[in-house]
């Protein structure tokens, strides 16, 4: 008898989960429509196959067109020996090898922007151009009042020949699958309120704002993508969340406001400084994923709304979100 009826529970248990499963990636397709129909007109232009192919009889015509890229300050011997340096013609030939076309960066970007427009209307489209940085991956990407500017030769491939004695753990994200998501981060910035407080836990919520929107903006990109690890790395620090979470309270960490702090858990880095055994094996920048998930956990809150992550305290977040690490 009381086996039957656990037989009968779990079988309605099971179909009220399936039930609110099916219900839910519902709503999800339903909203996906109705984001991919709003219009978004997006157009590439490619500077770096216009300056690669170029010689100093269109410079003239390359500064008119393109006055962001020519400071006035620079003499045009500067463009000269550029358009005729050996390491400059190699890079430019390894780009165009990797982006022959426009095709996907265009799909993504419409897709992006088309998500950034349903959830911030007054969103701008900008002009979308690409060009070449001489590998300054510390600049990948450049947003500004009209223009986003895509530095493709940080973007070949995390093992390319170019990016010898480049540490291993910025050169692990310079790569085709992490464009999209080093422009939503720059985008995000749009609409996130700058930190206004020093404490460590503004900083690891300001982050948590950012990776939250790739959440809602890059519905179809992997978590290890967004904050840029590799699946290994996020792994880890799902596995250890707690016992990060405890050496932060322990050590008081949420409302210092040591400097020190952001080298150790929030800047990028090879890995994170607990001065503990597990440094080695762990990932930097674990003071964002734990605002992540604060975040997270705030928006998961009945009367939680865009309006309010982006407009409540960081402390209030904070202690709305009754945040709890996965143990």
């Amino acid at each position: 008898m009381l086996n039957s009826f656990k037989i009968k529970y779990h079988k309605s248990y099971l179909l009220i989960a399936v039930f609110f499963l099916c219900f839910s990636c519902f709503e999800t397709n339903k909203l996906e429509k109705e984001i991919d129909s709003i219009p978004i007109h997006i157009e590439i232009v490619r500077f770096d196959k216009v300056f690669g192919n170029s010689g100093m009889e269109d410079l003239e015509d390359l500064k008119s067109r393109f006055p962001v890229f020519f400071p006035k300050q620079y003499p045009d011997s500067i463009w000269k020996m550029k358009m005729n340096d050996t390491l400059t013609r190699q890079l430019f030939i390894e780009v165009i090898k990797k982006y022959p076309d426009e095709v996907k960066l265009t799909e993504d970007l419409r897709t992006l922007f088309k998500h950034i427009k349903y959830y911030y209307p007054t969103f701008k489209v900008p002009n979308i151009i690409t060009a070449n940085s001489d590998v300054d991956y510390k600049n990948k990407i450049f947003l500004s009042d009209q223009s986003l500017i895509v530095s493709l030769d940080n973007y070949l491939g995390s093992d390319h020949f170019f990016y010898q004695g480049i540490p291993e753990y910025i050169s692990n994200n310079m790569k085709e699958s992490q464009i999209l998501s080093d422009i939503a981060s720059i985008c995000s910035q749009l609409f996130i309120p700058k930190i206004k407080n020093k404490t460590f836990l503004s900083q690891m919520i300001y982050y948590g704002r950012i990776l939250y929107l790739k959440d809602i903006w890059l519905t179809k990109t992997s978590d290890a993508i967004k904050i840029g690890y590799s699946e290994e790395k996020l792994k880890w620090v799902q596995d250890y969340e707690n016992q990060i979470w405890r050496n932060f309270i322990e050590n008081e960490y949420l409302f210092s406001t040591n400097p020190k702090l952001i080298a150790r858990f929030i800047s990028l880095a090879p890995f994170s400084k607990f001065y503990l055994e597990i440094d080695n094996d762990s990932p930097g920048m674990v003071g964002r994923y734990i605002g992540w998930q604060i975040v997270r956990s705030f928006m998961d809150k009945k009367d939680a709304s865009l309006e309010k992550l982006m407009t409540l305290s960081e402390e209030e977040i904070f202690y709305k979100s009754k945040y709890k690490p996965r143990k």
